[in-house]
Formats: C-alpha cells, sequence, structure tokens
C-alpha cells in the first residue's frame, strides 16, 4: 500500500521482529479506530532465509502468547530445560561444566524456548496483517514536525502524517540519526558464526555454552536432532572460518562441538555476523520513539538482545495504550518519557553485564581464568543466586509490563 496522504495515529519503521510485535500489541487494544502501519521495503517479499535463532525467555513467550503469536509456532519452538557453562581452552582435553541452570521441576516450564527468527517473524507478519495493520513497502527516509504531528517522507517519494512515529529500523537506524540521537558505541573485532548442525543423537534441551579465549561457542538445541551454533571469533578468523570447504570447516567445528551427540553435519552454510555494543544516548524525541536494535545493541553471549526488544515493546505498548485511553496523544511527551524511564535502567545493565562479561571471558589470562572460575563455582553453589539470575534472564524482575504477565492492555 502507497503512504502518500495517509492520517496515522502510529508508524513503525521496520518491520523486524520487535516493528511487527509493536504493531500486533497496539492493534489488539486500540484497534479499530486507531490507525498503525508499518514501513518497510522488505514488506515487497516473503522473509529472506535466516538460520539464526533466539532463546525466547519466558516472560517474552507471555507476550507471544497473549499476541496469539505463539501458538503458530509452539510446535516448532524447543524447550530449553538445562544449561551447562563452561571455561576453558580450545586445546584443553576435558570442558568441566563450572555452572549448571536447569528447569525448576516444581514448575515443570522451561528455562527458555529456542525459536528459528524467520519462522518467528513469518508468525508476527501474519498476526499484523489479520490486525488490519498498513503495510507499506518503503522505507521512511526523513521527518520533520507539523501541527500536532510529523510528516514523514518515504523512499519512494511519497508521504504520510503520524502522531507517534517508532524507528524500529535496526542498529544502523536511519531515523535515529534524523533525530538527532547519537548511540555510545564501539565494536568488539568479534564476528558472530551461525549454522545449523544435525546430530545422531538427542540433545534432550540441553544448551551449552562454552567461553573460550577467542569468544563464546554456544551450542542451543532446535526440534529434532538438530542444534544452532553461535560461535564468536576474531572477525578475520571467523571470514576465514566461513570461507573454507564444508569438510575442513566440519573439522573446525568438531574442535568446538565435540563428538557427544554423535556424527555431525552440517545443515546450513555458516554465516558471520559483525558483533558490536550500543545504546541510545536517548531513547525518545518530540513524537518519535526508539524501539529494540536501533535502540540497544548487546552482545548475544546471554542471549538477550532480542528479549530486550520484547521489553521493549511491552513497554511502549503499555505506554501508549494507557495515554490514548486517557484521551492523551499517543506522542504525548508523558507517555513517552515514561517509556524512556522504564527501558533506559534495564537496557544499561543488561548491556554492561554482556560487556563485562565479554572482556572477563574473551581473553587469554590465566590469571583471570582462576578468578572467573572461582566466581562461578561461587554461583554454582548458591541456588538462591542462581535463581535470582535465571529469574532476571526470564524477564521477570523489576517493573514487569503486563504483557509480559500475560496481561491484556
Amino acid at each position: 500500500m502507497n503512504g502518500s496522504n495517509q492520517r496515522l495515529d502510529v508508524l513503525i519503521a521496520g518491520a523486524g521482529i520487535a516493528g511487527l510485535a509493536l504493531a500486533a500489541a497496539l492493534a489488539r487494544a486500540l484497534k479499530p479506530n486507531f490507525a498503525i502501519a508499518v514501513c518497510d521495503p522488505a514488506l515487497a517479499q516473503e522473509p529472506a532465509r535466516d538460520d539464526r535463532v533466539s532463546a525466547i525467555a519466558p516472560g517474552a513467550r507471555q507476550l507471544l502468547e497473549t499476541l496469539q503469536v505463539w501458538q503458530q509456532i509452539e510446535d516448532n519452538a524447543q524447550p530449553l530445560w538445562a544449561m551447562e557453562i563452561t571455561d576453558s581452552h580450545l586445546e584443553d582435553a576435558v570442558r568441566p561444566a563450572f555452572l549448571h541452570f536447569d528447569s525448576e521441576p516444581e514448575a515443570n516450564a522451561p528455562l527458555a524456548h529456542i525459536v528459528e527468527h524467520r519462522a518467528l517473524l513469518m508468525a508476527l507478519r501474519k498476526t499484523a496483517a489479520k490486525a488490519g495493520i498498513r503495510f507499506i513497502a518503503s522505507q521512511a527516509e526523513s521527518f520533520a514536525p507539523r501541527d500536532e504531528a510529523l510528516g514523514v517522507r518515504l523512499a519512494d517519494g511519497s508521504a504520510c502524517e503520524t502522531r507517534l512515529l517508532v524507528a524500529a529500523d535496526g542498529a544502523r537506524s536511519k531515523l535515529r540519526a534524523a533525530a538527532g540521537i547519537r548511540p555510545v558505541s564501539w565494536g568488539y573485532g568479534q564476528s558472530g558464526i551461525v549454522a545449523t548442525i544435525g546430530h545422531e543423537r538427542d540433545h534432550e534441551g540441553r544448551a551449552e555454552q562454552h567461553f573460550l579465549p577467542a569468544g563464546t561457542f554456544a551450542i542451543l538445541p532446535l526440534v529434532g536432532k538438530r542444534s544452532s551454533i553461535v560461535w564468536a571469533e576474531r572477525s578475520g578468523e571467523a571470514e576465514r572460518l566461513v570461507a573454507l570447504p564444508p569438510a575442513e570447516f566440519k573439522e573446525e567445528l568438531i574442535r568446538r562441538f565435540g563428538l557427544k551427540l554423535g556424527e555431525i553435519e552440517l545443515l546450513s552454510p555458516p554465516r558471520a555476523y559483525p558483533l558490536s555494543f550500543a545504546i541510545a544516548r536517548r531513547f525518545v524525541a518530540a513524537r518519535f520513539a526508539l524501539l529494540g536494535d536501533a535502540a540497544h545493541v548487546v552482545h548475544p553471549l546471554a542471549g538477550q538482545g532480542l528479549n530486550l526488544g520484547f521489553r521493549d515493546v511491552a513497554s511502549l505498548a503499555e505506554c501508549v495504550v494507557d495515554a490514548v485511553r486517557l484521551g492523551l496523544d499517543p506522542g504525548s511527551p508523558g507517555a513517552l518519557k515514561r517509556y524512556e524511564r522504564w527501558r533506559r535502567f534495564d537496557t544499561a545493565m543488561m548491556a554492561g553485564a554482556t560487556d563485562g562479561l565479554n572482556r572477563l571471558f574473551s581473553n587469554h589470562s590465566d590469571a583471570l581464568r582462576i578468578v572467573r572460575d572461582v566466581g562461578l563455582g561461587v554461583v554454582e553453589r548458591m541456588p538462591g543466586l542462581k535463581r535470582y539470575f535465571s529469574r532476571e534472564a526470564a524477564g521477570l524482575t523489576g517493573e514487569v509490563p503486563r504483557l509480559m504477565r500475560g496481561e491484556m492492555l
């Protein structure tokens, strides 16, 4: 649908997971008398192949259930029942697990679910379309203030007006730059190698995270006798590895993956993605809000990037819905400032924790390794502390948005 002459209540720039989830949440609470659109050139075609996966924490799953998205992907979501963390060198013959996380038997609930990105994106797109969200297959290029609205210019030459513009256009957000919001950012000099692996034996819903000097090597279980790897290496080495012939890449993979699950095979070509850190100095401006990767990018070692985005979605949706039901403007300063206060501290804490862990573990220092292993051993012997970390990762600490508690807005 062309964007010309549209007058909208909310325009979401970016049809990724966070942007579509926000559209679905707002539509469920405020339709039919609330005009919502999503613009992104990617809407012109089906989502591309994507071998990346994410660990969907319990809070994010509650949100997806409430939006009736989870029911579409549940059969292909692998429950994560346990996780082991090791700290070792690549050449170590044995990699003892220093820290275990297991689901609580009395709750009969997994730590998380591992979900493939493309399946989740397709389900969200279907849900948003069914809710009557307007799809505009073009990119928002610029915006300017008008009376009680923003005028937005799109790449195809069309324009629209919106009372709230949400930038969900990714880590290199053009709209964030257009708003004059600068991020605090740096690169890690690492890339994350992602691939899907098949194996002979059942993983039994167990994940492994190996801290190696070059970066983390995570094995995440998928439905069936499959797993996803998320393998952080120095960027130059990562590019060399993914360029290897399949047989040579498999040899390197076995050195890290091992053969405890029997013979393995590559089910997808490996791809490398640069890893970086970024937090926007502000999350909002006049009638403007940042969402997901446009607001923050964190290291994937804790699997919290997408879950932080879902917390953004739940928080912004609640702030906007509460304002509208009070008769206020969806882009009112009060609603946006509430969103920013809600999200900045939580985001900064999680970003700082993942950045600190990466710096602590991704090195060759034997002295630091001793300190790390003592610390992991202490946490392993303190059930209360482990339970706190599990709840923090689940998104169930602090002021939890209603959608992440499974409540309707």
